[in-house]
Formats: structure tokens, sequence, C-alpha cells
């Protein structure tokens, strides 16, 4: 069998180990394994087919990586209208009681409603921006 058909090999499976474990790091190293098999085509030498396998997988990896770092996360299902439907909704505080609470009608019950971190607590209108626990973090319109 030819080194260029054992490459292809390789990358087919860790393409199926992909599928099977949603790893999608596996498929950056299938591409070093298909850069390794045009390698063996080219009819470079089996020390410069590893090489490229490695360098061109394991730097599709980093890359891979550095980019999911850079990227925002997704926002909690707390704070996620499409999980939550209260989030977006809006109510109204008439007072805040000493300990940064406020106690709102929502929904037909009583809320206790809260601000966030360093946000001065106002009357008026607030938008739900998510929930903790029981407690609806409000932001001020």
């Amino acid at each position: 069998m030819e080194e260029s058909t054992i490459w292809w090999l390789l990358a087919g499976a860790a393409v199926v180990t992909e599928l099977l474990t949603g790893t999608f790091y596996l498929l950056m190293l299938a591409v070093g394994l298909a850069a390794a098999a045009i390698a063996a085509h080219l009819g470079l030498p089996m020390t410069v087919q590893i090489v490229t396998a490695a360098v061109v997988g394991g730097g599709a990896v980093v890359a891979w990586h550095q980019f999911k770092k850079k990227r925002p996360g997704d926002p909690s299902a707390r704070a996620d209208r499409s999980v939550n439907l209260d989030v977006g909704e809006t109510v109204m505080i008439d007072s805040w009681n000493a300990d940064g609470t406020a106690s709102v009608k929502y929904r037909g019950t009583q809320w206790t409603a809260i601000h966030r971190p360093g946000v001065t607590p106002s009357t008026g209108m607030h938008r739900v921006a998510e929930l903790v626990g029981s407690r609806l973090l409000v932001d001020p319109l």
C-alpha cells in the first residue's frame, strides 16, 4: 500500500472519530493528515510527511484554539431570551430597599428585583436583564 493511501485512511479515520465524538479539533488534525497525504503524492520522504502532518495539524489546532479564545462566549441561559422569556420584559420599580433590592409586581406575583453592581438604583421603568435564582436582575430604561 502506498504511503499516501495510509495518510488518506488516517485522515478519514480522524473525520469519522470526530463525527462520533463531536470534537472539532480532530478535524484540524485531519487537515494535517491530508497535508501529509499530499506531501506523499509529491514524492517527499516519510520524515517530511510526518513533519508536514505535525506542523499543519498542530498549527490548525493552535489557530482554532486562539480563534475560540478571542470570541466572546455565549450568554448564559439566565440572560438568554430564547431560554428565559422573562428577559427583556419591563417592570415598574417604585422604591429600592436599603439592601439594594426592590419588591415588584410581575406576572401576578411579588418578585425581588436587584440591580447590577456599581449601578445607582433609580425608580421608574426597568428592563429584566436576567434571572438570578428567583430574583430579577434589572437595568434602568
